[in-house]
């Protein structure tokens, strides 16, 4: 048995994501971002609050993090629960694809604020029978599927 190392496949990383459904079951509305005008990816398309995992960081780690860089609203890891998987075969930082975590959760604490003007042009508590369809597609799929079927594996592009 060979004890040393492999050299990392960075040719074929696949890029690991989390996103976030923060779903208020009291009105029935779920907290959106929209895009700003200038964002590398779905300019002026709405989405949920979702970022890239950090070397090494646990998924859930990924998701209360950038939920709370995005948004500032705090969410404990055991109050997430996974409502769906994205697998895609492209993206904009994800050449070799990237894999998204969708979680949902229904608790949370702080009052949401646009804490990244900069990417995002706004924040809205949007009415479940009301999502936007300017809205980046693989996300809004996995919303949709929460909303009305439960999780779901979806996978684009390949």
């Amino acid at each position: 048995m060979n004890d040393t190392a492999l050299p990392p496949a960075l040719d074929s990383h696949t890029l690991l994501v989390a996103a976030v459904i923060v779903h208020d079951q009291t009105t029935d509305r779920v907290l959106l971002l929209q895009r700003a005008p200038h964002a590398k990816f779905a300019a002026g398309h709405w989405d949920l609050p979702v970022g890239k995992a950090d070397k090494g960081e646990l998924i859930t780690t990924t998701a209360t993090r950038e939920l709370k860089e995005e948004t500032r609203l705090i969410v404990e890891a055991a109050d997430l629960t996974v409502a769906g998987i994205i697998h895609s075969s492209w993206g904009v930082e994800g050449p070799n694809g990237f894999l998204t975590v969708v979680f949902a959760t229904h608790t949370w604490t702080g009052e949401a604020t646009n804490a990244e003007p900069y990417k995002h042009s706004q924040i809205a508590w949007t009415p479940t029978d009301r999502i936007p369809t300017q809205f980046v597609s693989t996300t809004r799929t996995a919303l949709v599927n929460y909303l009305t079927k439960g999780p779901m594996v979806s996978s684009d592009g390949f």
